[in-house]
């Protein structure tokens, strides 16, 4: 590696070159990345890929006047003193937050290499030239600052409530639903058959962990996400595996109580309220009408407990 104060002239203007090449091509990748998600952001850093492709022009042009066609090949990484990147390509999904902290630290210490060029050059139109690029980097740096700050538009909320939806609300409503309703046959008809509390505890207990886990498995493996914008399937199976489980356990834990009927009343009583729960998520994230998120989730939640007490009375 060449240390910075080894350069000439026309090598610090090729290396330059580069560095708005470079920077251009990485402000293309995060606007690509942060398309889907936050659109406005997208545009500017478009636009800043734009004055990048400007500044290399112009840096172009003064290395044609001064030094003619032919531009070395001098890289960031041959030269001590540049921090190392990570490919871009390699980083998904893009936060804007990390995305808005790159940039400023891309654009500190391009302008930080303007600084020291301008220092080390005795050609007026190089020093010149330098000197309006630094201003322009620091503009660049206050708009990094802007981005982390910026408010998301309501194009940008609705697509993150999108993906919420998709990835989180959608997984998690099914194992809770799943959870709370499959769980109900087993359990009462334990319950009834047996009159005993633990017995009916450990198959509630047995039903719900196995209900997760088939759950988990089964929405994990639907797809992979990559046409659907469901998110990753590991997070979706962990969701709705966990929802799912804690749906059963729920009107299991109170089988906990030693006396038979008492829990079994507190059991019922926390299944009414996980089915209002149930019926209040569809209707808030679903856009399923209260009355009839109620209507159907009650009257599976009632022909399931119906068909255990049955089952177990029999």
């Amino acid at each position: 590696m060449r240390s910075f104060d080894s350069l000439s002239e026309r090598e610090v203007l090729a290396l330059a070159i580069s560095l708005e090449e470079e920077d251009a091509r990485i402000y293309a990748d995060f606007a690509e990345g942060l398309q889907a998600d936050y659109p406005d952001a997208a545009v500017k850093l478009r636009e800043m890929r734009g004055q990048e492709d400007g500044h290399r022009h112009r840096l172009l042009d003064l290395y044609r006047q001064k030094f003619g066609e032919h531009i070395p090949l001098v890289r960031r990484q041959d030269i001590k003193g540049f921090v190392g990147r990570r490919p871009t390509w390699l980083v998904r999904p893009l936060g804007l937050p990390a995305v808005a902290k790159q940039i400023e630290v891309m654009e500190l210490e391009t302008r930080q290499f303007y600084e020291a060029a301008v220092r080390r050059s005795s050609d007026v139109s190089i020093r010149q030239l330098l000197g309006d690029l630094i201003e322009e980097e620091r503009e660049h740096e206050r708009l990094a600052d802007k981005f982390a700050a910026t408010e998301p538009t309501e194009q940008e909320a609705a697509t993150r409530q999108r993906l919420f939806l998709l990835q989180v609300i959608q997984p998690g409503l099914a194992g809770l639903m799943d959870g709370s309703v499959s769980t109900l046959a087993p359990l009462f008809a334990a319950a009834f058959a047996t009159h005993n509390p633990w017995q009916t505890f450990l198959v509630g207990l047995a039903a719900s962990i196995g209900a997760g886990i088939s759950m988990g498995f089964a929405e994990a493996l639907s797809d992979d996400g990559s046409l659907t914008g469901r998110g990753h399937p590991l997070i979706r199976g962990s969701v709705c595996g966990l929802m799912t489980a804690a749906g059963g356990l729920g009107h299991t834990l109170p089988y906990l109580i030693p006396h038979i009927y008492t829990a079994t009343a507190v059991a019922i009583g926390v299944v009414f309220v996980e089915l209002a729960v149930i019926a209040w998520i569809r209707h808030r994230f679903m856009d399923t009408p209260l009355g009839t998120a109620v209507l159907q989730v009650v009257l599976g939640g009632v022909l399931v407990f119906m068909a255990g007490i049955l089952i177990g009375s029999s």
